[in-house]
Order: C-alpha cells, then sequence, then structure tokens
C-alpha cells in the first residue's frame, strides 16, 4: 500500500483488535521554524493510528475520520513518536478512539486525542 503513511514513513508496529501502536521517525524535514516536530506531522500520526486500530474492528469496511481533537501536551523533539490508539466505544455508525503519542526516548507524552470514525464499503 503507498500513501501519505509512506510518504511520512509511518509504520504500524502492532495491531490487536480495537488497538494499533504505530512508529514515527521525526527527522528535520518534519520539524517547524521552532525545531520541534510540527503539530500536522503529529496530528497526521494520530489519524493514522486512530484508523489503524478502527479497522481492526470493522469487518472489511474502510475506517473513514468524522472528527479528531488532537491536545498537543508537550513538543515532540526529532526521534521516534509512538502512537497508541485503542477503540472506546464502537456503535452501529460511529466508533469513538483515544490516542495518545509518546516520545520513544524519555518516554514524555506529548498529545492526547479523541477521534470520532465511521466506516465505508
Amino acid at each position: 500500500m503507498s500513501g501519505f503513511r509512506e510518504l511520512l514513513g509511518i509504520e504500524v508496529d502492532k495491531t490487536v483488535e480495537g488497538e494499533a501502536r504505530l512508529r514515527f521517525e521525526a527527522g528535520d524535514a518534519h520539524l517547524n521554524p521552532s525545531g520541534t516536530v510540527h503539530g500536522g506531522a503529529v496530528a497526521t500520526l494520530v489519524d493514522t493510528a486512530m484508523g489503524e486500530a478502527v479497522a481492526t474492528t470493522a469487518d472489511g469496511q474502510t475506517p473513514v475520520t468524522v472528527e479528531i481533537k488532537v491536545n498537543y501536551l508537550e513538543p515532540g523533539r526529532p526521534g521516534v513518536l509512538i502512537a497508541t490508539a485503542r477503540v472506546h466505544k464502537q456503535g452501529k455508525r460511529f466508533t469513538v478512539v483515544e490516542a495518545e503519542v509518546v516520545q520513544e526516548d524519555g518516554g514524555d507524552l506529548i498529545t492526547f486525542a479523541t477521534g470520532t470514525f465511521t466506516t465505508v464499503g
């Protein structure tokens, strides 16, 4: 599969039912002018992790983002970021997901997010 995830270098590390863990190595190309990881790169990591978590429960359908709220708690630094997403509540039409992103080096929690997804197809 190719696409935006691959363009950024986001890799699926592990999935189990209702959960996904992804890795992203933030380098110079992913930084903002202040030298920290751009919020858009972190939001993409969160969105991708949440979609992967929903996919584990979607019976072959494709997850689609309805909305996401991202709370940036600490600035991300260059290096590996780990996103873990968990399905919080799955309904007939919508699934609510939570995710967090930690800096692998040091384990700092840099982002907490919630999202709503639906599935198509």
